[in-house]
């Protein structure tokens, strides 16, 4: 709730293409929106169909990816991608997944190259509304900071963990991620986070060790 006051309720929205936000989501790994984005419509610019890009030289299709990281992982998972849909479905498009059940769902695009837990959670909760909730780098570290999360917690764990406590609300749980992932940005940086602005603090145990004792322990001019 305190989060919600702080970043504000965010609607789940309705996506126009999921499949494209699949590859987005692909490109987005320790990548800036900015640079994500730039990568794709380099890639796009450059063969405007899905087909085209699945059918070029992978060679010729790294260096368009460049603006995101790891370009040389991530072409050919986009390309095995796109032939695994073709083959399977015969047209680049998830709308199936709407009918299936989160597992089913969840397991479908685990098996795609490229595609873990965090990237299948992020299209499924904001593609499908499925009752998934997405752990990124933001939303793992400050769930072990206020300390919902035991400190060596994984975060292919903390994907189910947080899930349980918080229910299986869709909205819920994208107002969850949605709020975690701007305070991370914002306030609970991985480096000096600024626990003065922190609306946290008196549930945060990283506060209460590092912060909240060094302030209660007397100096040495007292």
């Amino acid at each position: 709730m305190r989060l919600l006051n702080t970043y504000g309720h965010h609607p789940l929205r309705t996506y126009d293409d999921p499949f494209r936000e699949l590859i987005l989501t692909i490109l987005s790994h320790r990548t800036t929106r900015q640079d994500e984005l730039a990568a794709f419509n380099a890639m796009w610019n450059r063969y405007g169909s899905w087909e085209a890009i699945r059918d070029a030289p992978v060679g010729d299709l790294i260096p368009l990816l460049e603006p995101s990281r790891y370009p040389e992982r991530k072409a050919p998972y986009i390309q095995g991608v796109l032939k695994r849909i073709y083959a399977e479905r015969g047209e680049p498009s998830l709308d199936f997944l709407a009918d299936l059940n989160t597992a089913d769902a969840m397991n479908w695009l685990l098996s795609l190259p490229g595609v873990g837990l965090k990237t299948a959670s992020l299209v499924l909760l904001f593609c499908f509304h499925k009752d998934v909730l997405p752990v990124d780098t933001h939303v793992h570290r400050v769930s072990q900071r206020v300390g919902l999360i035991q400190p060596r917690t994984s975060a292919e764990a903390a994907h189910g963990l947080l899930r349980d406590r918080l229910g299986d609300d869709p909205q819920v749980l994208y107002n969850f991620h949605r709020n975690l992932f701007k305070h991370g940005q914002q306030i609970c940086v991985f480096t000096a986070p600024r626990c003065p602005r922190c609306p946290l603090t008196d549930i945060c145990d990283y506060y209460a060790v590092h912060v909240g004792d060094a302030r209660s322990k007397p100096s040495a001019a007292d």
